[in-house]
């Protein structure tokens, strides 16, 4: 099995910066995927990033202002958000999958999922 937690959400003015994290543990992941549901929305993609190589993936939206990361000595991806605006408020969920290739993005192909984390802009 593989556990996920979540940090680093909370309330920032439109035009700041916040950083998510989400720690690993359990069994080595392959990919690791961002996700975020606004109220009354569905879930949808905001990034991944494969384990091993590193490479990442972005939805159109967020591609210049955020970067996804990972630090594979701490078992722990980060979200780095900047120029936040308001419609990035949303519930930010952390998965992860333990299958082959990459550019995973959507929600049926990862196994694994935390908490979620609050990010509200305010403008």
């Amino acid at each position: 099995q593989v556990q996920l937690v979540e940090s680093g959400g909370g309330l920032v003015q439109a035009g700041g910066s916040l950083r998510l994290s989400c720690a690993a543990s359990g069994r080595t992941i392959s990919n690791l995927g961002w996700f975020r549901q606004a109220p009354g929305k569905g879930r949808e993609f905001v990034a991944a990033i494969s384990w091993k190589g590193g490479r990442t993936s972005y939805t159109d939206s967020v591609k210049g202002r955020f970067t996804i990361s990972r630090d594979n000595a701490k078992n722990t991806a980060y979200l780095q958000m900047n120029s936040l605006k308001p419609e990035d408020t949303a519930v930010y969920y952390c998965s992860a999958n333990r299958r082959g290739d990459w550019g995973y993005r959507f929600e049926f192909q990862y196994d694994y999922w935390g908490q979620g984390t609050q990010v509200t802009v305010s403008s």
